[in-house]
């Protein structure tokens, strides 16, 4: 199987660097861009999403091996990388393109991300979930600086 009929999987946590580099670290996933997704401006840029007013989160959309990982697998680690209490927000960055969010890019995954969701807000979140589950839409690949961001900088990293 070549690496680009891989499924793709994009998640929202946040701060995408950091973001990136721990799905980066996981075992089967062989690739990951950050982007924006979910808003309604075309090819936006990161100083348009940072105004709050595109509607677009920051997202990692990754490519990964499922001979080596689950999807599950995936939007466990997703619920496990930060707070999905917090809407719009995680750490210090506040605003809608710090949502929590699992963007699906099949009915497979959707059934998937609403099954773990629903488990974990009640056997561990008491409630409190705030995470979106919502279809796929265009992917707008960000700037090259973005791009593995706390690998090329880990003195500036942010953190989760």
């Amino acid at each position: 199987m070549s690496e680009s009929t891989l499924p793709l999987a994009t998640f929202a946590a946040g701060c995408f660097w950091s973001v990136e580099y721990r799905f980066g670290k996981q075992p089967g996933v062989v690739d990951t861009a950050a982007g924006y997704m979910g808003g309604f401006l075309e090819s936006p840029t990161y100083k348009q999403v940072c105004t709050d007013r595109t509607g677009h989160a920051e997202v990692v959309q990754l490519r990964f091996d499922p001979a080596l990982s689950s999807y599950e697998s995936l939007v466990r680690f997703f619920f496990a990388l930060h707070d999905p209490t917090t809407k719009n927000r995680q750490g210090v960055d506040v605003g809608t393109q710090y949502r929590s969010a699992i963007f699906f890019h099949s009915a497979e995954q959707q059934a998937t991300a609403q099954r773990v969701r629903d488990e974990l807000n009640v056997s561990t979140f008491g409630g409190r979930i705030v995470t979106e589950i919502l279809p796929a839409a265009a992917f707008w690949r960000a700037e090259e600086y973005h791009q593995r961001y706390n690998e090329k900088h880990p003195e500036m990293a942010c953190a989760i």
